[in-house]
C-alpha cells in the first residue's frame, strides 16, 4: 500500500529544491493572489487550511492555464493577543495550559518556555511554517515576513503618513469596544467572544417620576414610538440611583458601570431595589402623560441602561407581557398593583401601514401564533418582522404632532434630535451582540474615548470612490456584492490606535501604536519588496519615504529615490519594475468573518493611497470549518490543528476533503469518517494508475471513445468550476465523477484505461498535487504541477458511445428493479420499442408543440392508421422528447449480451412472442419492455 505521507515528503523537497513556485516577472501574463496572512496566537487549524487550500488550488490552476502565478505569505503578529497569552502561559493559567495541549498540540515543556510575546512568535511562525510546507501550497517563501520586522514597520509608517496627508487619519471623540484591563480599544482579532459585535446608539428618553426629582432613562432604538408608550418596564431587583451629569438616573447596576467609561459625569448615590418603585407613575416626555411602572423579568439588566419603555401597539414583546400580567393575579398582588391598572393599558397605534390593520403588534403575533411572553423566538420574529415594515413602510398618523405624515424612517431620526436638543432625552452606547470577552480574559465594554485617532471611514467622498470601485469589481460569490455595499455604507469612523501592543508607532505620536488590523491592509504590496529584503538587498534604513513614494506609487524619479534611500539606481528601478509588473492583486481569497473588517479596510486603503489601475480587481469569500458538527474555538476548543490533519490523514486527502465540503460561504463540516472514506478512495485512485499507466495503448474502441468523450466532458465542466472558483464542484467532476466513469469501464472490459490518465492526473493535480506528481513521474521527466491544464476538445465528444453506455447503465439497472419482485428469475425477455414509435419520435424531438409533432405525423398513411396511439404517444413522450434515445437497440443488446446476462444473472433473450402484449405497449425509444421470469 502507497504511503502517501512518504510521497508527499519526497515530492515537496523536489519543489523547493527545484524552487518551481518562485515567481520573477516574465513576459507571460501575471496572476497574482493573496490569502490574509495568519494570526500567530496558535496553531494553524481547519479554518485556516480551508482558506489557503482554496487559495492554493486556484493558484495551481492558473499556473497549469499559462499564468506567472505570484502565490506569497507572511505572518500576523501586531496587536494584543499574544501578550495576552504570554501573561496566561507566564501565570500557568489551567485553562490556557490545556487548551494549548490538548487542541493546539503545544507538548507542555514547550509551551511553558512560551512566556514572552518574542518566544511566542518565534514558535508558532516556526511552527506555522513547517505546516504549511507540509500540506505542499505552492507558496513563493522568498517573500515570508512577520509584522514585528523592522522593514515592514518603516512600510506601514509610509502607509499612515500618507493617510494622514490626506486628511483621512483625524483625532477625535469616538465610542469604542474597549478592554478595561489592557485600556485599550479592541478589534476582533483581540477578542475571545463577540467577535463580530459592533456599537449600536440607543436613545435614551428620560421618563420623570412623579413628584420626585428622579429620571427613569428608558432606552430604545425606536424613539418614534414615545406617542405610543402605556407603561415602562423594570426588573424586580437591585438597582443604582446615581448623578449623571447633575441629574438623579434610575439604572441598572451593570449600566451604571458602563456609565463610568463615557464622558459623562457619575457617581453613584444609593443602591436600591426596584420593587419599591413598581406601581408608580412616570411622565412620558413631549406627550405629558402620566404611565405606570410595571414589574417583568424579561427586562435585560445588563442591555443599555436596563429600563425599558413599553409600546404595546408596536412591540410584540411589550403586547404579550401585558396580556400576561393581566392574567397573572398573583403577581399583581404580590406588587399590589391594582388590576384596573394594568385593564386599562390600551395600545395605543401611532404607525400606519399598507399591510397591518387594527394593533400591527396583536395582528403579528396573533398571525405567528405567540401565545406567552415566554415564546422568544416566535416573539424575536415578530419584532424584526414589524419593525421591518413599519420602517421601510409606515408613515406617521395624526396623533404624532408636529411628525404627523412623516415617513417612520425620517421621523426616527428627526424624534431623536428634537428630544435631545429639548434635554429630553440622551445617547447610550451598547453592543449588538454579547458577550464581548477579550483575549485577557476581560469583559469589554463601550468606552467614549477622547483625542484618539481614527480613520475617518465615514468620510462620504472616500466612501463613494469605494463604492464605485466596488461596482468594477469581481466579487465571488456575486450575491456578495450585496454584502459589501452594505457594510461599506454602515462602516463608521474607526480607533486605529492604541496604547499597549505589538507593532509600529504612530510616526507623529509615538505614545500611539497602530492596532493590529489597520497595520494590515495593504501589505500585499510590501510582497514585492520582501525578496528583496530577505536578500539582503533591502534593509530598515534604505526604506525611505521618497524610496517608497517612487517604487509604490511612481512618484519622483529613480536617481533621487536611490539617493535617498543609499541604494544603486538599477535596485530601485527593478523593484518598481517588479511592481509595475505585480501589481494589483487579481484575487483575494479570504474567510467570510473578515467581511465586516479586513477586506473593506483593504478596499478603503488601496482606494486612498493607490491609482485606480492598481486597486484590487477581485475578492473570493468562502465559509467555515466545524469539527464534527461542533463549532471550532482555538481560544476554547475543540479545534483540529493543519498539523494534525495532515499528520493523520496526509496532505492530499486533507486538501481534497476540505475543497470538497462545501462550496462558497457555506461552512464545511470536518467529519473524520468521511475522511477516511475519501482516503481509502484515493488509494484506490492511486492503485489503479499505477497498475494502467504504463501499459501501450491499444486501437481505439466504441468503448473507449466513450471514455474519452466523458474524459472532455469532465475537462470542460471542471474547468468551468474553477473558473467560478467552486471548488466542491470542481472535485466532483475530476475526482469522484471520472472514477465513476473509470469503474463502469473496467466492468465494460475496458482494456486502454492509459488514453486517458495524463488529462486525469493533469486534472486533479490542483486538488491533489502530491500523488499526481509522484504517478506522472512514472511516465515523465517534467512537473506535472507546471504541465498544461487539460482543454477541452470538441472533436472529441461522441454522442452515440455516451448514448450507448447510458442506455446500457439504464437497461441493467430497470432489469434488476424488475428482478426483485421475481421470485427464482432465470430469464428476461425483452422488446424494444416499434419501428413506428423511433420513427415518431424523431419527429417529436423536432416539433415545438404535441401540435405540431401530430400534424407532421399524421400527413404519414401508415401512422394515421394508428391515429389513436401515435396521438397517445405523442402526449406522453412530448415533455421529456430530449431524453428520448434513437439508437439501434436491437443490435446494442444482441452486441452486448454477454455482459448483460453478466451483470445481472439472468439469460437474456429478444424473443418478443414471450414479452406480455400491455408491456409492449408502454415500450418507447431508450426504455424497452422487460420481463422477467
Amino acid at each position: 500500500m502507497a504511503d502517501f505521507r512518504e510521497i508527499e515528503k519526497k515530492w515537496q523537497k523536489v519543489w523547493q529544491e527545484s524552487r518551481i513556485f518562485e515567481a520573477d516577472p516574465d513576459n507571460r501574463q501575471k496572476f497574482f493572489i493573496t490569502i490574509p496572512y495568519p494570526y500567530l496566537n496558535g496553531n494553524l487549524h481547519a479554518g485556516h487550511t480551508r482558506t489557503l487550500t482554496i487559495g492554493d488550488a486556484f493558484a495551481r490552476y492558473m499556473r497549469m492555464k499559462g499564468y506567472n502565478v505570484l502565490f506569497p505569505l507572511g505572518f500576523h503578529v501586531t496587536g494584543t493577543p499574544i501578550i495576552g497569552l504570554a501573561e496566561l502561559i507566564a501565570k500557568r493559567d489551567e485553562k490556557t495550559i490545556e487548551v494549548y495541549t490538548k487542541y493546539h498540540d503545544v507538548p507542555l515543556e514547550d509551551l511553558l518556555e512560551l512566556t514572552t510575546p518574542e518566544k511566542i512568535v518565534e514558535y508558532f511562525s516556526r511552527e506555522a511554517l513547517q505546516a504549511l510546507k507540509n500540506i505542499g501550497y505552492s507558496i513563493d517563501w522568498r517573500r515570508v515576513f512577520t509584522t514585528t520586522d523592522e522593514e515592514y514597520q518603516r512600510f506601514i509608517e509610509w502607509q499612515y503618513w500618507k493617510l494622514k496627508e490626506m486628511g483621512l487619519i483625524v483625532k477625535g471623540t469616538h465610542p469604542v469596544r474597549y478592554c478595561p484591563h489592557d485600556q485599550n480599544p479592541v478589534e476582533d482579532h483581540d477578542l475571545l467572544m463577540g467577535e463580530g459585535a459592533t456599537i449600536v446608539e440607543f436613545t435614551v428618553i428620560k421618563f420623570k417620576l412623579e413628584d420626585e426629582d428622579l429620571v427613569f432613562p428608558c432606552a430604545t432604538l425606536r424613539p418614534e414610538t414615545i406617542f405610543g408608550v402605556t407603561n415602562i418596564w423594570v426588573k424586580p431587583t437591585k438597582y443604582v440611583i446615581a448623578e449623571v451629569d447633575g441629574e438623579k438616573w434610575f439604572v441598572s447596576r451593570e449600566a451604571y458601570e458602563k456609565l463610568t467609561y463615557t464622558e459623562k459625569s457619575v457617581k453613584q448615590i444609593r443602591e436600591v431595589d426596584a420593587r419599591e418603585y413598581i406601581g408608580k407613575y412616570v411622565t412620558v416626555p413631549l406627550v405629558n402623560r402620566k404611565v405606570p411602572i410595571l414589574p417583568a423579568d424579561f427586562v435585560d439588566t445588563d442591555n443599555a441602561t436596563g429600563v425599558v419603555m413599553s409600546v404595546p401597539a408596536h412591540a410584540p414583546y411589550d403586547y404579550a407581557a401585558i396580556e400576561d400580567l393581566k392574567r397573572d393575579e398573583k403577581r399583581l398582588q404580590e406588587f399590589g398593583i391594582d388590576r384596573s391598572v394594568v385593564e386599562n393599558l390600551k395600545p395605543i397605534v401611532l404607525i400606519g401601514t399598507s399591510e397591518l390593520k387594527g394593533v400591527p403588534a396583536e395582528e403579528i403575533a396573533r398571525e405567528l401564533g405567540v401565545r406567552s411572553q415566554k415564546d422568544v423566538e416566535l416573539l424575536e420574529k415578530a419584532t424584526k418582522t414589524l419593525y421591518k415594515k413599519e420602517y421601510h413602510t409606515g408613515v406617521m398618523l395624526e396623533n404624532t404632532m408636529n411628525y404627523a405624515r412623516m415617513k417612520v424612517s425620517e421621523a426616527k431620526e428627526k424624534i431623536h434630535e428634537d428630544l435631545i436638543k429639548a434635554g429630553l432625552a440622551d445617547v447610550f452606547y451598547e453592543f449588538s451582540e454579547k458577550p464581548v470577552v477579550c483575549r485577557c480574559g476581560t469583559k469589554c465594554v463601550v468606552k467614549v474615548v477622547r483625542d484618539q485617532w481614527f480613520l475617518n471611514y465615514s468620510n462620504r467622498e472616500w466612501k463613494n470612490k469605494v463604492l464605485n470601485h466596488l461596482e468594477n469589481m469581481r466579487i465571488i460569490p456575486n450575491y456578495y456584492k450585496e454584502e459589501f455595499r452594505n457594510k461599506i455604507e454602515w462602516l463608521k469612523d474607526k480607533a486605529c490606535a492604541r496604547r499597549k501592543g505589538l507593532g509600529t508607532r504612530i510616526p507623529w505620536d509615538k505614545e500611539w501604536l497602530i492596532e493590529s488590523l489597520s497595520d494590515s491592509t495593504i501589505y500585499m504590496a510590501y510582497y514585492i519588496l520582501a525578496k528583496y529584503i530577505n536578500e539582503g538587498v533591502l534593509k530598515a534604513e534604505n526604506m525611505t519615504n521618497e524610496f517608497l513614494d517612487y517604487v509604490l506609487l511612481g512618484k519622483g524619479n529613480a536617481e533621487s529615490a536611490a539617493n535617498s534611500a543609499g541604494l544603486e539606481k538599477d535596485v530601485v528601478e527593478r523593484i518598481r519594475a517588479d511592481f509595475e509588473y505585480w501589481y494589483p492583486v487579481d484575487l483575494r481569497s479570504s474567510g467570510k468573518d473578515l467581511v465586516a473588517n479586513h477586506l473593506l479596510f483593504y478596499l478603503f486603503h488601496h482606494v486612498a493611497i493607490f491609482p485606480p489601475e492598481k486597486w484590487p480587481r477581485a475578492i473570493a469569500v468562502n465559509g467555515y470549518v466545524s469539527l464534527e458538527g461542533k463549532k471550532m474555538s482555538k481560544s476554547k476548543g475543540p479545534l483540529l490543528t493543519m498539523k494534525r490533519a495532515v499528520q493523520q490523514y496526509g496532505a492530499d486527502v486533507t486538501r481534497l476533503y476540505i475543497l470538497h465540503a462545501a462550496e462558497y460561504d457555506s461552512d464545511a463540516d470536518w467529519k473524520s469518517r468521511e475522511v477516511e472514506g475519501l482516503a481509502n478512495h484515493l488509494r484506490r485512485f492511486y492503485s489503479l494508475v499505477k497498475d494502467h499507466y504504463l501499459k501501450q495503448q491499444q486501437r481505439m474502441t466504441m468503448l473507449d471513445r466513450w471514455l474519452v468523450s466523458r474524459m472532455q466532458r469532465a475537462i470542460r465542466e471542471v474547468r468551468d468550476a474553477m473558473d467560478k472558483l467552486q471548488t466542491r464542484r470542481a472535485v466532483n467532476a475530476a475526482f469522484f465523477e471520472v472514477m465513476n466513469d473509470v469503474r463502469w469501464y473496467l466492468r465494460r472490459g475496458g482494456e486502454n484505461l492509459v488514453i486517458i490518465l495524463d488529462d486525469w492526473l493533469k486534472l486533479l493535480s490542483p486538488f491533489a498535487p502530491h500523488i499526481c506528481e509522484d504517478l506522472w513521474h512514472l511516465k515523465h521527466d517534467s512537473f506535472v504541477s507546471l504541465e498544461s491544464y487539460p482543454e477541452f476538445d470538441e472533436s472529441k465528444i461522441n454522442e452515440e458511445a455516451e448514448m450507448a453506455e447510458e442506455y446500457l447503465k439504464r437497461l441493467i439497472e430497470d432489469i434488476m428493479e424488475v428482478k426483485k419482485f421475481v421470485e427464482g428469475a432465470k430469464e428476461v425477455y425483452i422488446h424494444p420499442a416499434d419501428e413506428w414509435k423511433i420513427e415518431a419520435a424523431k419527429v417529436v424531438i423536432d416539433s415545438k408543440d404535441v401540435g405540431e409533432a401530430i400534424k407532421k405525423l399524421m400527413q404519414d398513411e401508415e401512422m394515421r392508421k394508428i391515429g389513436k396511439e401515435v396521438t397517445n404517444f405523442v402526449k406522453r413522450v412530448f415533455k421529456d422528447r430530449k431524453k428520448l434515445v434513437i439508437l439501434n437497440e436491437k443490435e446494442l443488446i444482441e452486441k452486448n449480451s454477454d455482459f448483460i446476462e453478466s451483470e445481472t444473472g439472468l439469460k437474456l433473450s429478444l424473443d418478443s412472442s414471450k414479452v406480455p402484449d400491455e408491456k409492449k405497449r408502454v415500450a418507447i425509444p431508450g426504455k424497452p419492455a422487460i420481463y422477467v421470469l
